[in-house]
């Protein structure tokens, strides 16, 4: 007697299922037909997006970059040799400078590379206004380049005589990274521009950084006669 209950019951509880499961379909059948327009313009959108994407990427981003890879060869060669009034406006040949293809490519990876080139061209030239400009308009990637754009914004803002600025942007660049190489060498810039400043403090605790964190650097090696130097006075 007993089994049969359990079997009814199991019985009536699948019957249950399955009309639950049935109540189930014809609702999302119904939400469907109800939402059906919504539905298909959200599913054709998403198609739109993603293929307009795949064109952008593939046949127009893709082209551009290497164009302005090629465009910018000239002025990157006349930049390396230093010739830097040459790579801003008249690199040679049929290649275009640094400004033209800050305007023309202002979008690709070439062009945003031109900014630096462009901000490292002024600064040699003691147009330390314009460096700031594109140096500004850079946007640096990696573990290094990032440290560096913010120590040349650095020097510029020291050569205009607006040497907080210039402080802020040594202790930045000393900050966002940590090698051998760069990191002391903006400690060092700090300490010196803070020693200059009166600082004796703030310019003994940068050059102890790089005493106790980077020994042997190149900053380093020679950092004692620093410390003396602000100790005595």
């Amino acid at each position: 007697m007993k089994m049969a209950k359990r079997k009814n019951k199991k019985k009536q509880q699948e019957e249950e299922l399955l009309i639950d499961l049935a109540e189930k379909q014809e609702q999302a059948k119904e939400y469907y037909q109800r939402n059906q327009m919504l539905i298909l313009g959200a599913l054709f959108g998403f198609v739109f997006l993603f293929g307009g994407w795949y064109v952008y990427k593939n046949l127009i981003k893709a082209p551009q970059e290497k164009e302005a890879s090629a465009q910018l060869y000239g002025a990157e060669n006349q930049f390396l040799k230093d010739s830097f009034a040459l790579a801003l406006t008249n690199p040679g040949g049929e290649y275009p400078g640094l400004l033209e293809v800050i305007d023309e490519y202002s979008g690709t990876n070439a062009g945003n590379l031109a900014n630096y080139y462009a901000g490292v061209c002024y600064l040699n030239l003691g147009q330390y206004a314009k460096a700031i400009e594109y140096l500004e308009d850079f946007s640096p990637a990696g573990s290094v380049t990032p440290s560096t754009t913010l120590g040349l914004l650095g020097d510029a803002h020291s050569e205009l005589n607006d040497m907080d600025k210039a402080l802020s942007y040594y202790k930045q660049a000393s900050d966002k990274a940590t090698n051998e190489v760069v990191t002391p060498y903006y400690l060092l810039k700090a300490g010196m521009l803070m020693e200059k400043q009166g600082k004796k403090d703030d310019a003994i605790s940068m050059y102890e950084k790089i005493k106790s964190e980077y020994p042997k650097s190149i900053q380093g090696t020679t950092i004692d006669k620093y410390i003396a130097r602000v100790s005595n006075r």
